[in-house]
């Protein structure tokens, strides 16, 4: 098979064909039909998350055709999310903390993900797919949408909600948002109109520098923008009593900050990962918004240029690749 492989962190992929891999016990064997890129992945390809598996194939937002398998039937199309594994028996998993679980296995960083032909997924970790979406749109569901999803839950019932960074997650969160009666803040560069332009079209009522942020006091803020800045600027947005959520898996260092804007009973707060309830919330809500997924598609052979555009912010909504 095909596939896009990692050999060391902080150069490109490389192009390389693979044995075709052989689905164990409780895997699906799963015929690629799209993988979303994921900010995630180029962490992981940069560099800044540590010990990956080596070499590894990315990608954690895989619309697969089910090939084999006992959960689903042979032409199942399933997804298949960051959360890969867990081991069921600590006190997280236990208590319904799945996504803490200190022994879990991330699809596209402890596993083989889906820039490839082929992939095997552990099949309890597997969703089944809404109908309404083709592979390329259901793909951004995967951890944009479901990773977007849980940081507006911990968000709790904002009315007045700030979404700084507007890329693949926020601009799902924002169309979440805006369909539960919230009023959406969309913070970005300065400069990049575009995006501002884009979160209007989506229902922000207003859009602008996020570091200067809106006029109006805000209840929660979700940063989403890997930049530790932004969390003491949110902080100075949100009211007493406000939170902020960081909703990405790395961050450059948070600047200190005085406590004044900590103080009134502010909070700051992180998301980890998923859980296969959040999966199935999210996957069941789609339709009903609907969510409208943005994307760029590239070939499978085009995954470095994917990562590049990520990279420098040159993408509006979210990227796949089609094998």
């Amino acid at each position: 098979m095909r596939a896009q492989v990692l050999e060391r962190p902080g150069e490109p992929l490389r192009a390389v064909e693979l044995p075709d891999p052989e689905p164990g016990p409780g895997e699906l064997l799963l015929r690629v039909r799209a993988c979303a890129v994921c900010r995630t992945d180029l962490h992981v390809v940069d560099g800044e998350l540590p010990h990956p598996k080596l070499p590894l194939v990315p990608g954690h937002q895989i619309v697969g055709e089910v090939l084999a398998g006992e959960r689903f039937p042979v032409g199942t199309r399933v997804g298949v999310p960051w959360l890969g594994w867990t081991c069921g028996e600590c006190r997280y998993c236990l208590g319904g903390q799945e996504n803490l679980c200190d022994r879990a296995r991330f699809t596209g960083y402890d596993l083989n993900g889906g820039y490839t032909e082929l992939a095997v997924a552990d099949e309890r970790f597997c969703f089944r797919l809404p109908e309404g979406y083709d592979d390329v749109g259901a793909a951004p569901l995967l951890c944009a949408g479901l990773i977007g999803y849980r940081a507006l839950r911990l968000a709790g019932d904002a009315e007045t909600l700030g979404l700084y960074g507007f890329g693949a997650s926020a601009h799902l969160v924002c169309q979440l948002a805006v369909h539960e009666g919230r009023r959406v803040f969309a913070g970005t560069r300065a400069e990049d109109a575009e995006a501002q332009a884009f979160a209007r079209s989506l229902g922000a009522v207003w859009a602008g520098d996020a570091l200067a942020g809106p006029q109006e006091e805000l209840d929660a803020v979700v940063v989403f923008a890997p930049v530790g800045a932004l969390v003491p600027a949110a902080l100075a947005h949100v009211r007493k009593g406000g939170t902020v959520v960081c909703a990405g898996i790395h961050m450059s260092d948070i600047p200190s900050f005085p406590y004044e804007l900590l103080w009134g009973e502010r909070s700051v707060r992180s998301v980890a990962n998923l859980t296969r309830r959040d999966g199935e919330e999210l996957l069941a809500l789609a339709p009903a918004v609907p969510l409208r997924t943005e994307v760029s598609t590239f070939a499978l052979e085009d995954a470095n240029a994917a990562l590049a555009r990520l990279r420098a912010g040159d993408l509006r909504g979210a990227a796949v690749l089609v094998p």
